[in-house]
């Protein structure tokens, strides 16, 4: 059973009588280069220039070097079969009775991950961590005598093995409907945050005073319980679910609130998918454009909402004819790069008829995910057991060695290396075999590059190689047969301003 809303509301007034006034949360200054106003009377020239002015957030270009990042679905519905819950599961049915999440964190660091992202709540509203602020948590299970803590030992394990930690909190919530809180036509009143509770012996620095509704400040309190008790968190992902609820019951959720309190306590993450700084690339196959922009036309909606000028799915979301395309819809020009989600079996939880993709398949994503400017979110579901199956952790393992093996030692390292406007030319010292090639622009100044061709002197000349679009943080190109030539160049045929290009990287697979 879910905290009522009278409690809640009670619980409000007693942190009043005893707390004094509530200070409002400081807002994080921002790169004010991370989005540029647009206006539907800017000519195309304006958006191109516009465009190109755009930069990242340090926060930003941390987490696209990340390349390959996991996904852990893991909640009521392991036990249940389901993937998407009714939140009136009975919470007994959580049992993972051989939960090791030190063996969750030490196959996704052998399989090459550097940042795992944990489903701390799922639509059907059950919680990994032990809230004061629902009944539908581990601590209502049998399990570990309710005394369990699922996020308490991700967090640990995933920092003991190197890795960073991702919260995945659904702004969905079953069990909230059910409970009368989430959708239920409420004003959007200041609230306290975080709200104490009877027998709440914390003793916050300072409170934070937020505009939401019943259910905004429910997310509020998790938010605030899931960023100040769990250590540094580096990517809090979003979704924009509403839930299976009658079509005139539809929550508006408070995203700017929610926006400025993880920018208060969290300044280092990433707000994902339904936030500022990350894109879902508009699938859940894992593929990136063939010419994936960071920089797009964004409009805002529903109290601060980040959204698509575009449509979600639009084949092109970035290139001068999608500028001028979103002219209309656009507020923003803003930097708000790709991110690819894809589960690594067929469902996103833990089923136990189905079976991981091939090593083909994952190299495949790779290469349209990462190797398109995109970083890719692989989905690795524990087990009924709390355990990754021995099948996804040998999987993990053989990917990240194809990968070592599809691009081993980069022959460009430490070669002679010449640079002119719009040009590298790279000189490996005698004739080299190359079938993978690896450029990325220097992104703290923008994304430039619109077309670009590599080629490989031979006979006397340059001879065309490859030619492609956008470049962007990472763009790997796979050579149809493997060129052997002793010079090789890249040569920008098209951008929006000055272009720096960081890496310039030449492979011979060992595929």
């Amino acid at each position: 059973m879910a905290v009522s809303r009278r409690v809640f509301l009670a619980s409000a007034s007693a942190l009043a009588a005893t707390a004094g006034p509530a200070a409002p949360a400081r807002a994080v200054p921002e790169d004010p280069r991370h989005h540029i106003p647009v206006s539907p009377d800017d000519t195309a020239e304006d958006l191109l220039r516009k465009a190109s002015r755009v930069r990242p957030t340090a926060r930003q270009i941390a987490w696209q070097r990340l390349e390959r990042t996991a996904f852990l679905h893991f909640g009521v519905n392991t036990f249940t079969g389901l993937e998407w819950g009714t939140g009136d599961e009975d919470p007994d049915v959580f049992q993972p009775a051989g939960l090791d999440t030190d063996q969750w964190a030490r196959a996704l660091r052998d399989g090459g991950f550097e940042l795992a992202i944990l489903t701390v709540k799922h639509h059907d509203g059950f919680v990994l961590h032990p809230s004061r602020y629902t009944r539908h948590t581990v601590a209502s299970s049998s399990w570990r005598d309710g005394r369990g803590d699922v996020l308490r030992a991700f967090a640990d394990s995933m920092r003991r093995h190197g890795i960073k930690v991702g919260v995945y909190i659904s702004p969905a919530d079953e069990n909230q409907y059910l409970h009368g809180v989430y959708a239920n036509g409420s004003a959007r009143t200041d609230r306290t945050i975080p709200t104490l509770v009877p027998g709440d012996d914390r003793t916050p620095p300072r409170f934070h005073t937020l505009p939401a509704t019943d259910y905004g400040a429910h997310m509020l309190n998790q938010l605030y319980e899931v960023l100040t008790e769990y250590g540094p968190v580096d990517e809090v992902w979003f979704d924009g679910a509403q839930g299976h609820i009658p079509p005139d019951k539809v929550e508006k959720y408070d995203w700017d609130s929610w926006y400025a309190l993880v920018r208060e306590l969290a300044p280092d993450a990433v707000v994902a998918v339904t936030g500022p700084d990350v894109r879902w690339v508009g699938n859940e196959g894992g593929l990136a454009r063939e010419d994936e922009w960071s920089v797009v036309p964004v409009r805002e909606r529903d109290y601060g909402r980040t959204d698509y000028a575009l449509p979600y799915d639009a084949p092109d979301m970035g290139s001068r004819d999608a500028l001028v395309a979103a002219r209309p819809m656009a507020d923003f020009l803003q930097w708000w790069p790709a991110e690819c989600d894809v589960s690594i079996r067929d469902g996103w939880f833990y089923h136990p008829d189905q079976r991981p993709k091939s090593v083909e398949q994952l190299t495949d994503l790779y290469f349209r995910s990462v190797g398109r400017n995109s970083v890719l979110l692989l989905n690795v579901p524990p087990d009924t057991d709390g355990l990754l199956p021995a099948a996804d952790v040998a999987r993990l393992r053989e990917f990240r060695e194809r990968i070592d093996r599809e691009l081993p030692e980069d022959l460009a390292r430490g070669a002679r290396t010449s640079r002119t406007p719009g040009r590298v030319t790279v000189d490996l010292g005698g004739e080299r075999e190359v079938d993978r090639v690896r450029l990325a622009e220097d992104i703290r100044y923008g994304q430039q590059v619109e077309s670009f061709v590599v080629e490989a002197y031979r006979d006397g000349r340059w001879t065309e190689t490859a030619r492609a679009g956008v470049i962007g943080a990472s763009r790997i190109l796979l050579l149809p047969e493997a060129v052997r030539a002793r010079r090789w160049r890249v040569r920008v045929a098209g951008a929006r301003g000055d272009v720096r290009i960081a890496e310039f990287g030449l492979y011979r697979s060992r595929v």
